[in-house]
């Protein structure tokens, strides 16, 4: 009876591993990829993926690999009924994306990473930029982990950024206080523009969705090529800061 507490916790802990695990990879994995990936043992990954099956949180395929099931799509589609901001959100950016054609996202922190939580583009636009919602990626590389961090102060900003994000995809590494500045500057501005820090032909502009508090919860961006005409780019700003104004009042 000692034991049976810390094996549940255990095997939570390895459901939630395998949840991560495909998530990361975007993509159904083998049996021997997913052991190998979570570290759990053979027997054990094998038994909570035919648990997972049957409740439908996991599908098979024909060949055997393992993905996300059908049961937690509804769990996805639940959640953004019931959450007033990303509701709301998704039928703005829906919108923009139909006045403008570009790429809008909406990001929020997640431990010492920022990630997509939702992304709308146009079929239309030649210019792609491929977002994976959910990939955790570092608040050094865009205008909009500057913005979410614009009401911290600078010892909690360092304590929080590994030094490893220092480093961009570029391999340029960032002067730390140039950083801390650019995030005062962007606090100060409402909004946050950069270009080339993620990817070499990408300009990033984001304005801030704030709590009633003040505080910056989440990001509303744009993605555009680093070739967008200055009056383009003004004008597609504006459109962040007016969405970002109109989210921040039902947060």
């Amino acid at each position: 009876m000692p034991d049976e507490k810390p094996s549940r916790a255990r095997g939570v802990d390895r459901v939630i591993d395998i949840f991560r695990q495909l998530h990361a990879a975007r993509q159904p994995m083998a049996m021997r990829d997913l052991i190998d990936a979570t570290g759990a043992p053979r027997s054990s990954v094998y038994e909570l993926v035919s648990l997972l099956s049957e409740a439908g949180l996991v599908e098979l395929d024909a060949e055997g690999a393992v993905f996300f099931g059908r049961e937690m799509h509804y769990y996805g589609a639940d959640y953004m009924a019931h959450n007033d901001l990303i509701r709301r959100a998704h039928q703005l950016m829906v919108e923009i994306v139909a006045r403008h054609g570009e790429t809008v996202q909406l990001c929020m922190l997640e431990g010492n990473k920022y990630t997509v939580v939702l992304s709308e583009s146009s079929n239309a636009h030649p210019f792609k930029i491929t977002s994976d919602i959910g990939v955790r990626v570092p608040i050094t590389w865009t205008a909009t982990g500057r913005l979410l961090l614009s009401n911290w102060s600078d010892s909690a900003i360092l304590d929080l950024i590994p030094e490893e994000d220092y480093r961009l995809a570029s391999g340029q590494i960032l002067d730390k206080r140039a950083f801390l500045d650019e995030i005062h500057h962007a606090g100060k501005l409402g909004y946050c523009m950069t270009e080339g820090l993620s990817e070499s032909f990408t300009c990033c502009m984001a304005a801030p969705i704030r709590s009633r508090s003040g505080q910056a919860v989440a990001a509303i961006c744009f993605m555009v090529s680093r070739d967008t005409p200055q009056e383009r780019r003004q004008m597609l700003l504006q459109e962040l800061i007016t969405s970002g104004q109109k989210l921040s009042d039902f947060t």
